[in-house]
């Protein structure tokens, strides 16, 4: 139980990737969290990323937001995200006519 939402939450990738040097590849990445002695469920998700090479760590969080969110119930928050973001706009567009 303790272990049900530990590795894969991109908090724990950003930390176990804290103090690589950008831009840096797939390889990289795995070698800086195994360095940073980070658990196996972290390296696997990073493992299952695209390989090639990530500038920065907004890259690799793309990257790992675009696979976990097609895989596990983010799903219907990347849903959300769009109809957001339009009523968000509308909220901007209310505040500055005002």
């Amino acid at each position: 139980m303790a272990t049900r939402g530990t590795g894969h939450s991109p908090a724990n990738v950003t930390k176990n990737l804290k103090g690589i040097d950008f831009p840096a590849d797939k390889k990289d990445l795995v070698k800086h969290a195994q360095h940073m002695k980070a658990e196996k469920v972290v390296i696997d998700e990073i493992q299952k990323m695209e390989d090639r090479e990530y500038g920065n760590m907004a890259d690799v969080m793309k990257a790992f937001g675009g696979k976990g969110s097609e895989e596990g119930s983010s799903k219907s928050s990347s849903k959300q995200q769009q109809p957001g973001s339009q009523a968000g706009q509308s909220k901007s567009h209310s505040k500055s006519h005002h």
